[in-house]
């Protein structure tokens, strides 16, 4: 097997979508724009600092979806993807994942936001599997606010990977895995595959992918 990972905000989106989604509901008027502008950016500088408190986060980003409902959740993401997240979706992300989609590699995202907002985008890219922060669900088929199992964030993404791996009995050390990523939270997971790709990263991880001979790829530098 030849795996294609990738991980999805700033790197197959130009945008970070769970910050979007939140900016979304908040033009539907779901929350009070002051106060929760001033709690998402704390999570994401946190996000950016390498020390985001995910399970506070998650129940934050959620907070709207449970308090609407899923009904309503599902119909504003379907606008959601209309308005913002098909615009976004440029041919250069697009024609690397068809690339390997052509080599016969398995395509997975594997990305830190929720299953709520990513799966759909998964769909969009013609992904094969979605890892991503999977929702606790009560006994209604409600999101609790709680997540469910190992997040995907940092090592988190090595975790799950090797978990999925492992559910079709193999391990990360059995296929050729190549993983897309931007972020300096996803350089566990960079180190362990076989072909790490710096995707629109920061500097810090340009210069570490210099440091280390890693490929360099700016899929947004013409857009």
């Amino acid at each position: 097997m030849k795996l294609a990972l990738f991980d999805l905000d700033q790197t197959l989106l130009p945008l970070d979508s769970d910050q979007s989604w939140g900016d979304f509901t908040l033009g539907l008027g779901w929350a009070d724009r002051a106060t929760f502008k001033q709690r998402n950016d704390a999570f994401y500088a946190d996000y950016h600092a390498g020390c985001l408190d995910i399970h506070a986060y998650v129940r934050f980003a959620t907070e709207a979806v449970r308090q609407r409902g899923l009904a309503a959740a599902r119909e504003a993401h379907a606008q959601f993807m209309q308005q913002v997240i098909h615009p976004a979706i440029k041919p250069p992300a697009l024609a690397l994942v068809q690339a390997h989609r052509a080599q016969g590699d398995t395509l997975v995202m594997v990305t830190a936001t929720n299953e709520f907002v990513t799966g759909p985008i998964a769909q969009a890219f013609g992904m094969d599997e979605l890892l991503a922060v999977q929702l606790v669900r009560d006994a209604h088929g409600n999101f609790t606010g709680d997540i469910d199992g190992t997040p995907t964030l940092r090592e988190g993404k090595v975790i799950r990977v090797n978990q999925w791996l492992q559910a079709q009995g193999l391990h990360l050390d059995q296929v050729h895995t190549t993983f897309y990523s931007d972020s300096m939270n996803d350089l566990p997971l960079l180190e362990k595959v076989d072909v790490p790709v710096v995707t629109n990263g920061s500097a810090e991880l340009k210069h570490i992918a210099r440091e280390r001979g890693w490929r360099i790829l700016d899929l947004f530098e013409n857009p």
